[in-house]
């Protein structure tokens, strides 16, 4: 069995982000970038499934961006992965889910893959449409949101989180698409002699044309840090006087101690 594994290098959410200059995504220069968490969910669990299945199954990851997702690669090929695919693309932050799914799918059409493992969804844009997307454009069965999984090499058994805490199994047919949520496994630490020899590993370079890049169906209008509108008081004085101010409070700015009715 061949499995495919789609990661993203995603910016490191604790950072400050400023609008760029045409104001549709965040400024880069500066930011420090690593792999999407759900993904390494999908890494792990790929190279899992190798190591049980054993034999001949081969582990194939896939990214889409500039030179720097290379090293999220290596990443990738150093907790387990055998080969790696970088998608070069300049403008990858530019295209909307659709563009990517093309992009995945044209790439995975023709090799027979009995699995694929994308991410729930990117910690950035946060659409949560691009595995879905490359399943219907490869007629693959597909389920999301995935906590709990096993194959046989034919089907795949699956336990999907729905809402309110809430789970489902669900039987897939092979081959199908799964993408990754939290709570899956915990993905492990590359070691140094694996971290070493994935920077020797020769990656397979593409072009967005050599993979089939379609037009987008839909693009960024705008993109604004969120500015705050609430403010807060702060009181001072002592227990008696601050209860005091906090009963005005209430009376002057909530419904808590208004009396209606005419009572």
């Amino acid at each position: 069995m061949n499995i495919l594994v789609c990661i993203k290098q995603v910016p490191d959410m604790e950072a400050r982000f400023t609008p760029n200059a045409t104001g549709t995504w965040f400024e880069e220069s500066g930011l420090a970038f690593r792999m999407n968490d759900y993904d390494e969910f999908a890494v792990e669990e790929a190279v899992r499934l190798k190591e049980r299945l054993g034999g001949e199954v081969e582990v194939t990851v896939l990214s889409i961006g500039p030179d720097r997702v290379v090293e999220t690669i290596r990443k990738a090929m150093a907790m387990g992965c055998d080969h790696g695919v970088h998608v070069r693309d300049d403008v990858a932050t530019d295209r909307d889910p659709w563009q990517i799914a093309t992009m995945i799918a044209g790439y995975a059409r023709s090799r027979g893959f009995g699995l694929i493992f994308t991410g729930m969804q990117s910690l950035d844009r946060g659409s949560a449409q691009v595995g879905v997307l490359v399943a219907e454009l490869l007629g693959l069965s597909c389920a999301t949101t995935v906590v709990g999984f096993s194959c046989d090499g034919a089907t795949a058994t699956v336990e999907r989180e729905l809402e309110g805490g809430t789970r489902a199994v669900v039987r897939l047919r092979l081959p199908a698409l799964l993408t990754c949520q939290l709570g899956l496994n915990t993905p492990r630490y590359p070691t140094l002699p694996n971290i070493l020899k994935a920077r020797k590993r020769e990656l397979l370079v593409l072009s967005p044309g050599e993979v089939g890049v379609e037009a987008p169906l839909a693009e960024a209008s705008g993109f604004s840090r969120h500015e705050r509108r609430s403010t807060c008081t702060v009181l001072e004085g002592e227990a008696g006087e601050l209860a005091g101010m906090v009963v005005d409070l209430l009376k002057e700015r909530t419904a808590v101690l208004r009396r209606g009715g005419g009572r």
